[in-house]
């Protein structure tokens, strides 16, 4: 299960960020420190940090982390292959995602991440199912 997914920039500002449970979230930029720590060849994408007891994966694409707290249990290559599969969702709409654009469309990133998770389990893959509401709700606006 997701505990929570955090997009940060490596300065540590948070852009996008989505709690599944109530437990509080880590320090920002304490675990991102960690990743970057770990972020080269010879060191793995994941680790477990002890104090909220929650295994993190995180994936770099350009200067943005995305970072996830998943259960101990959880199979980690699943969770890397969720996170590409935002990130090419994110493209697909964006063409392209930034930094920027996640700044300036926060309801948006916010809106495809609620369609593809919900409570913290993985319910949709498919790109184009994920973005087809938003689509509509995008053609709404355009009218008005």
């Amino acid at each position: 299960m997701i505990e929570f997914l955090m997009v940060c920039n490596k300065a540590g500002a948070v852009r996008v960020s989505r709690s599944y449970t109530t437990k509080p979230l880590p320090e920002p930029r304490g675990v991102l420190h960690s990743c970057l720590k770990r972020n080269s060849p010879q060191q793995c994408c994941h680790f477990v940090l002890k104090d909220h007891k929650v295994r993190i994966v995180f994936r770099q694409y350009a200067s943005l982390f995305f970072i996830l707290g998943i259960s101990e249990g959880d199979n980690i290559m699943a969770y890397f292959a969720f996170i590409h599969n935002l990130v090419e969702t994110l493209n697909s709409y964006f063409s392209n995602v930034c930094e920027l654009d996640l700044m300036h469309n926060v309801d948006r990133a916010h809106m495809i991440l609620d369609e593809i998770v919900v409570n913290g389990y993985i319910t949709e893959s498919n790109r184009s199912r994920v973005l087809a509401p938003i689509a509509i709700l995008d053609k709404s606006i355009d009218k008005v």
